[in-house]
């Protein structure tokens, strides 16, 4: 069992905590304006998402445009979230096999799946996932909608372009032969700590590579314009492992939710299949 790592910090160590922010962050003037039910006879469009994983006081409003979407188009059997290795530990590329406890309960690992994926660059290592939080913060996120949920979490400390890439096909040839109905989600953030004018103008040329699926144009965009984004390999991984369509849900900042002078950027896509 991997216990949670930064409940009570980037979101509510408590269960009536998270009932009472995750609403506030739906109807939130950055949110989506509603609070969804899920679907369970929905269509099951998506196939995948971006979605930021700061605190949710100042990300959650973005995140749920993506999560509102979901819920009305229904849940899949499996989530694979793929998330930044922030600290550096365990292997470059890995998934684990120990569920994840959040405030609203457990997050059973898709243990089969894990296992399909769990080859070549990808290691089964619970050290990269112990202290990371770009892919806990999401758990609550489909816990609200649904306690009982599967996922196959992935972290990327090495995010190169071949990397992320391999790890896609890799995600996809599993899914395929699983024959599995499998929602990907990239957890990422955008520009870190600039002006708000700045991030709005940097942000829009990666948004628009991962709007037309061009991977290769937005590792160039990030490396020519220094745009410190930290997810771009597990958004890369997602795209490769998609087919379908991308459209941006919602793009803002930190320094939209309260004044500051430097901010972070966030954004919220999904990926719906042709």
């Amino acid at each position: 069992m991997r216990p949670p790592a930064v409940a009570g910090q980037f979101y509510p160590s408590s269960k009536e905590g998270l009932d009472a922010l995750i609403p506030d962050l739906f109807l939130h003037p950055i949110g989506p304006g509603y609070v969804p039910e899920l679907n369970h006879g929905g269509e099951r469009k998506i196939e995948g998402g971006i979605v930021p994983h700061a605190g949710y006081v100042y990300s959650g409003p973005v995140a749920a445009h993506f999560y509102g979407e979901l819920a009305k188009d229904g849940y899949p059997e499996t989530f694979v979230i793929i998330g930044p290795n922030h600290y550096g530990t365990g292997s470059p590329v890995a998934t684990t096999l120990d569920d994840f406890q959040t405030p609203y309960g457990i997050a059973r690992i898709d243990k089969d799946l894990a296992k399909e994926i769990a080859k070549d660059i990808v290691a089964i290592d619970p050290d990269a996932h112990r202290f990371e939080h770009s892919i806990e913060v999401q758990i609550p996120f489909l816990q609200y909608f649904k306690k009982d949920i599967q996922i196959v979490p992935i972290t990327m400390m090495v995010q190169e372009e071949a990397i992320a890439v391999e790890l896609g096909k890799i995600i996809r040839e599993a899914i395929d032969s699983s024959g599995k109905d499998v929602v990907i989600i990239a957890s990422s953030d955008f520009s870190h700590y600039v002006s708000k004018k700045v991030a709005y103008k940097k942000d829009a040329m990666a948004i628009e590579k991962i709007k037309d699926r061009d991977i290769e144009g937005l590792y160039r965009v990030i490396y020519r314009h220094n745009i410190t984004m930290c997810g771009y390999g597990p958004i890369s991984a997602m795209l490769t492992a998609t087919r379908g369509d991308v459209e941006l849900l919602k793009y803002a900042t930190s320094g939209d939710v309260q004044p500051m002078k430097e901010v972070v950027g966030y954004a919220s896509f999904k990926v719906v299949r042709r």
